[in-house]
């Protein structure tokens, strides 16, 4: 069981993650996006993009290293061999582009018990530089209960 004193609990911000070119090209392919901006410099910038274009999903990878804090936290006790990924949700407030430098913040929105099984919803802001937002990456993992 998730322990439920965790909710409210913010996390310390991550390290600068310095975003790749190669980095958002992997992942649109990964994706299977075929999307010129995702993929080519000059079609990003004749689209208005200083460089390539990140498909939206790719803020989970800012989210993972904040989730990385709270499945490391033994306050939280959660037991990740038992954990199924149920919803992921983004609000992006600007794309994220190639050479943005992100950290990102994470707090435990709610924990839940269902039977025997915990539900924890976290959200995550990514923030660029300059501590902008740019993106909340909001998640939900079911943490299933013992046998």
């Amino acid at each position: 069981m998730v322990n439920p004193n965790v909710q409210g609990k913010k996390y310390p911000e991550t390290a600068p993650y310095l975003v790749g070119r190669e980095k958002i090209r992997e992942f649109a392919n990964a994706v299977f996006s075929t999307n010129p901006i995702n993929h080519d410099v000059f079609a990003a910038q004749a689209a208005g993009y200083a460089d390539v274009v990140a498909p939206p999903t790719f803020a989970v990878l800012i989210q993972e290293r904040s989730l990385g804090a709270v499945l490391a936290d033994p306050e939280a006790d959660i037991d990740f061999s038992r954990v199924v990924h149920g919803d992921q949700r983004f609000i992006h407030v600007r794309p994220i582009v190639a050479w943005d430098e992100l950290t990102s913040i994470l707090e435990v929105e709610s924990v839940k018990s269902l039977g025997a099984h915990s539900m924890i919803t976290f959200k995550t802001e990514v923030f660029d530089r300059n501590k902008v937002l740019v993106c909340t990456a909001i998640s939900t993992l079911v943490v299933r209960g013992g046998e």
